[in-house]
């Protein structure tokens, strides 16, 4: 006699189930880790051009020459991108994809300190830095103040494959202001 197995029996089995499961969730889960990797890298980019910014503008506000006579010197533009630059080059950042502020017009609100200081100037540094010094710093909690403005922009494009954000480019913008002390 022969022995045969209903077909029902076979349909039921599980031998394969954890591989079809497991083919289904591990591509989304390394979407997910691909995703917090990148929008970590981005974070950190704008944590860096931030400080990078930061630091520029403390510079700009620094008088260059304390003893001299006149006081409230003009800062040197290339010792403020010698600031930002450092900054960006610490974190290996390359200071050659820097974008100038909205191209060729200056950072909208920048006002000239009242007399005796000098009047507010704004220079593009070589690597596309937006240096303004002498200018009136606008506080919602503290009175207006004289300080310096930099600015810039910075790309960063993202690599996660099989989403809209593939290859998307978004440009991270940088603005840090410093008050001159007198």
């Amino acid at each position: 006699m022969l022995n045969i197995k209903p077909i029902a029996c076979k349909l039921g089995s599980t031998d394969g189930a954890e591989i079809a499961e497991a083919a289904l969730v591990l591509p989304l889960v390394f979407m997910l880790l691909l995703g917090i990797i990148w929008f970590g890298r981005a974070f950190n980019i704008y944590s860096t051009i931030q400080q990078a910014a930061q630091q520029g503008a403390i510079t700009a506000a620094r008088d260059p020459c304390a003893t001299c006579t006149g006081g409230n010197a003009v800062p040197d533009p290339a010792t403020v991108d010698g600031a930002v630059v450092a900054v960006l080059q610490a974190s290996s950042l390359q200071t050659g994809q820097i974008k100038q502020w909205e191209a060729n017009k200056p950072t909208p609100g920048v006002l000239s300190c009242p007399a005796p200081a000098p009047t507010a100037s704004c220079t593009v540094t070589t690597h596309h830095i937006w240096v303004c010094s002498s200018v009136l710093l606008n506080s919602a909690t503290q009175p207006a103040q004289c300080g310096a403005l930099v600015s810039f922009q910075y790309p960063f494009q993202f690599y996660l494959p099989f989403t809209s954000l593939n290859m998307q480019k978004i440009i991270l913008s940088a603005q840090a202001e410093s008050r001159m002390e007198n």
